[in-house]
């Protein structure tokens, strides 16, 4: 209750004054800030704990109600409660002092207020009736966790390796450390709130940092390919620019290389633009735009026969789409449908898509060679989702030339 009730300041106020008694005699030294500093590292490591509870709740639910899907059974209503009214009689109308369904964030004082009795005491979660969406402030489904550890860092807001270490062994302490999973983020909140400052992901072995080569406030390392994931796995985890709400993503397109090449076109395109007084114009631009269908796998034609069942009488895995140089990972079903792909309508632009997918497009005179350094090809999967123009099912991404990288 500490850990979602406090405010996520208190961490760093708290953290601050315990770093600074170091420079002071241990005689001399406050006992509480060290009591403060052991509550809340024993707070983070409880949240923690519940937050991966929660996610594996979530996937049980939904794996249940998959189950019944393919069975195809319906799950059973939820039967409505009733209360007596002031002339005795049984209502099935909800009251009108009913808080919303919406869950609370976990520092809005309407969580911290409306999760309480009257008597004081804290409300016990009530579990998820059949057939009902998993809802909770602290977990969503098909989003990153958001875990927490408690780690002062004597050097500031840039956590050195050693601070990386200690968080990865508070992680151990809680017992946490085999229930993590690629693309979970942990955030050190002893060092502050702003942007994504102590925020770092877990690649599978160890703790990395965020990227900081396309963008002031980071984003997710090259080395977790976007495709896994579903699109927005990591929206509000991994925080974006005031100047930009498109994320940087990194996606390999050259296995869809003849589609592209195939569909594209040089178009032009009407943009808003906000001027510095504030007024709004229309800028007609010229892009190259191209498209691609990521196309889920057929079905097993014996589960099919089977009514979703395969001989054992179980509901078989999925096919899935390997993501080539990934370690065994596969694309998320969240990606399948329509990528639109845009660059400039420049012949530069049109040279870096041109790279992009090797061997879709004729050779050109005075091109790159054929064997490039890895930072190169890196380089060619850099993209942003265009959130403004993105739906369920059409996903628009732009390149990322090397001219918009910082350093």
């Amino acid at each position: 209750m500490r850990g979602v009730c406090l405010p996520t300041h208190e961490y760093s106020r708290v953290a601050e004054m315990y770093v600074q008694s170091f420079g002071i005699p241990p005689d001399a030294r406050d006992p509480t800030h060290l009591s403060g500093a052991r509550n809340l590292t024993m707070s983070t490591r409880a949240y923690t704990r519940v937050v991966l509870r929660l996610r594996a709740q979530a996937e049980r639910e939904a794996s249940e109600a998959a189950a019944l899907k393919a069975l195809g059974a319906t799950p059973p209503p939820v039967p409505s409660k009733k209360r007596i009214t002031s002339n005795g009689y049984a209502s099935s109308r909800s009251s009108p002092s009913r808080t919303s369904s919406r869950a609370p964030s976990p520092n809005s004082s309407s969580y911290s207020n409306g999760h309480h009795s009257g008597s004081g005491q804290p409300q016990q979660a009530r579990p998820s009736a059949p057939g009902t969406a998993f809802r909770s402030p602290l977990f969503r489904v098909k989003r990153a966790p958001l875990l927490r550890v408690f780690v002062p860092s004597p050097d500031g807001d840039w956590l050195s390796d050693k601070s990386v270490l200690e968080c990865e062994a508070e992680l151990k302490r809680a017992g946490v450390l085999e229930l993590l999973r690629i693309g979970d983020v942990v955030w050190d909140i002893a060092v502050g709130d702003e942007g994504n400052i102590g925020r770092l992901v877990w690649d599978g072995s160890y703790l990395i940092d965020l990227d900081y080569k396309y963008s002031a406030v980071g984003d997710l390392p090259q080395y977790l390919p976007t495709l896994a994931f579903p699109p927005s796995y990591f929206h509000r985890v991994i925080r974006t620019g005031p100047a930009s709400t498109n994320p940087v993503v990194h996606v390999d397109i050259s296995p869809w290389g003849q589609e592209i090449a195939a569909n594209l076109q040089l178009l032009q395109d009407r943009v808003r633009t906000e001027t510095p007084q504030g007024n709004i114009h229309n800028v007609v631009r010229w892009v190259h735009r191209s498209s691609f269908v990521v196309r889920a796998p057929p079905k097993h034609p014996r589960a099919s026969m089977n009514g979703g069942r395969n001989g054992n009488g179980r509901t078989p895995s999925p096919a899935r789409i390997p993501i080539p140089e990934s370690a065994g990972l596969f694309v998320d079903p969240g990606w399948y449908g329509t990528i639109v792909v845009e660059t400039e309508g420049t012949n530069e632009a049109l040279a870096d898509l041109q790279d992009r997918c090797p061997g879709a497009f004729p050779p050109r005179a005075g091109g790159p060679p054929t064997v490039a350094l890895k930072e190169a090809k890196d380089q060619k999967k850099v993209f942003k989702i265009l959130r403004e123009k993105s739906r369920p099912g059409e996903i628009w991404i732009r390149a990322v030339g090397p001219k918009e990288r910082l350093f």
